[in-house]
């Protein structure tokens, strides 16, 4: 299929753009088979290069010959188009709704990208399974690398390489792979050196109605246990969830086949609940004629924050247990691609400086998203403005985004990247030049040869150029487990994501340079003081040589 076909007007002049920030600007819109352009002769007046993949929804309006199309991006952002003519505006209207819902994934951006910066670092190969156990190997002897998925034979959402402990033959994984859900058996998600705990997790186990059993899966969770140690088995769907999941094939584990485990439900929502979530609030914040009362009641019948709290409260309970306890802890809920990867994130951000460190998140977002097998090409299809809700669609990495944030506004000297960081993530989860969130896991990454066709984003991320803009200022390397408050008092909206097109930022960016130059400011005073401090030493010891000759 030629690009051509679906642009029936590509170029219209005298068209006005309107977006949050900036002044009303004419020019000339252009339709690429990827961008949405505007550009303006006027001086100093900044252009619009807006990819069709972040397109959510478009609405038309038509008063006399002037048509008006107003643009609903997947970021939240609204723009507006008066566009002269009716007959251009339901052309450009029709052609930017074709571009923008493209069925094959080999037709979009990141395939046709090319790019502007020297690559220095292949991202695709930064952060490979060898190079995460390696990390483990040198505290532990007792977990090995499987390649077991090599094919993606046992496990279509795994990737070809996971930790296992080191008692499990294969033969014992391809068994176990076949009482959990999609395959999906337990695997290592992160080691706790201090104590040597571990978090696992998985898919639930297919027990049925009949009570069906594994020895071998009985003998896989067993075999990550200490003696006389006990573990606990988080499930994070309600125990109702789970004995309904029974009578369809699934359940959770019986105490009598686990009897050194114990099991606790901790509801976390998915699905078209945090959709509708994130629908109502966004709408809320979009609706500037809220008095106080309004706006108060709106947010709380999102919902939004009781999920945050939800997910938190579950992700501070696993780091408990494994920090506090010296417990061994497993987690899934049905599939174990959503919830259970918010948690096993989180409670490592909790537990670990490392996923508080940059690579260290990237390393986590690749560990734990992208190769665990959250689904992001049906996740983030679409965002709070499109009307064609399929029951997939949940902003399930968002939730975990804001997540973070809270951990970060609480402790905003123990992480070494910003917001910026993490609002970046999102916009690229969802519309990307970049092959990164592609796919809905490493075998369809695979088969879409993507590390050969496509640009990894930390190729780009991680340029010292970038990076400067994603390092907060005020890190300061903290070895310590954090301890984040789940109060809802102490659980914010996240302006930085959700107010961002509809309040100027401008002061509160001011504020942020003015912080930054002061503390780069005292930097330099406190090299000073060292340098007079060495002088000072120097001439003391001097005198003391010349007292004494």
């Amino acid at each position: 299929m030629e690009f051509a076909e679906l642009i029936k007007t590509p170029r219209v002049d005298n068209v006005v753009l309107h977006r949050p920030f900036y002044p009303a600007v004419e020019g000339t819109l252009c339709l690429t088979g990827h961008h949405l352009i505007l550009s303006s002769r006027q001086d100093n007046t900044e252009e619009l290069w807006l990819l069709h993949s972040n397109i959510d929804a478009i609405d038309k309006r038509f008063v006399g010959p002037l048509g008006t199309i107003i643009i609903k991006c997947k970021d939240f952002r609204i723009i507006q188009l008066d566009i002269p003519g009716m007959e251009e505006c339901l052309n450009i209207a029709s052609s930017i709704e074709a571009l923008s819902t493209l069925d094959s994934i080999t037709l979009m951006y990141p395939f046709f990208y090319r790019p502007m910066f020297e690559v220095i670092e292949d991202g695709w190969h930064s952060f490979l399974p060898e190079q995460e156990f390696e990390l483990y190997s040198s505290a532990t002897s007792d977990w090995r690398l499987s390649y077991v998925n090599k094919e993606f034979a046992v496990c279509p959402s795994y990737p070809p390489i996971v930790i296992v402990p080191k008692s499990i033959d294969d033969e014992a994984l391809r068994k176990v792979a076949t009482f959990r859900h999609g395959g999906r058996f337990p695997v290592l998600s992160y080691y706790h050196k201090k104590n040597e705990m571990v978090i696992m997790r998985s898919g639930q186990p297919l027990t049925g109605t009949n009570g069906r059993r594994c020895k071998e899966d009985e003998k896989l969770i067993n075999a990550t246990l200490r003696a006389g140690k006990r573990g606990y088995i988080i499930d994070t769907r309600s125990l109702n969830v789970a004995q309904q999941a029974r009578a369809k094939g699934g359940g959770f584990e019986q105490e009598a086949h686990y009897p050194q485990w114990r099991r606790i439900h901790k509801s976390i929502e998915r699905y078209h609940i945090l959709q509708e979530s994130l629908v109502k609030l966004v709408e809320a914040c979009n609706d500037q004629t809220h008095n106080m009362d309004r706006w108060l009641s709106k947010l709380e019948s999102s919902n939004w924050l009781t999920h945050i709290k939800e997910i938190l409260t579950t992700a501070c309970l696993v780091a408990q247990c494994i920090d506090r306890e010296g417990a061994s802890i497993l987690i899934h809920g049905t599939e174990g691609t959503d919830s259970t990867l918010q948690v096993t994130s989180l409670a490592q951000i909790i537990l670990d400086p490392r996923s508080r460190t940059i690579r260290g998140f990237e390393a986590l977002i690749e560990r734990e998203w992208l190769q665990a097998g959250h689904p992001f090409q049906q996740r983030c299809a679409q965002s709070a403005y499109c009307n064609s809700k399929q029951k997939w669609e949940s902003p399930v990495f968002l939730l975990f985004l804001d997540c973070v944030w809270q951990i970060l506004r609480q402790f905003p000297c123990s992480f070494e990247f910003n917001e910026n960081f993490l609002i970046m993530l999102f916009e690229h989860a969802y519309a990307s030049q970049f092959g990164t969130f592609l796919g809905n896991n490493e075998s369809e990454r695979c088969k879409l040869k993507l590390q050969q066709k496509t640009m990894s984003l930390w190729s780009w991320v991680n340029q010292p150029s970038e990076l400067s803009k994603f390092t907060n200022p005020l890190f300061e390397a903290n070895n310590l487990v954090i301890w984040p408050s789940v109060a809802p008092q102490s659980l914010q909206l996240w302006e930085g994501i959700f107010l961002r097109w509809n309040r100027s930022s401008k002061y509160l960016d001011e504020a942020y340079e003015e912080m930054v130059n002061i503390i780069e400011y005292n930097k330099e005073l406190q090299a000073k003081v060292n340098l007079l401090r060495r002088q000072l030493a120097e001439l003391e010891t001097k005198d003391g040589m010349q007292e004494n000759p």
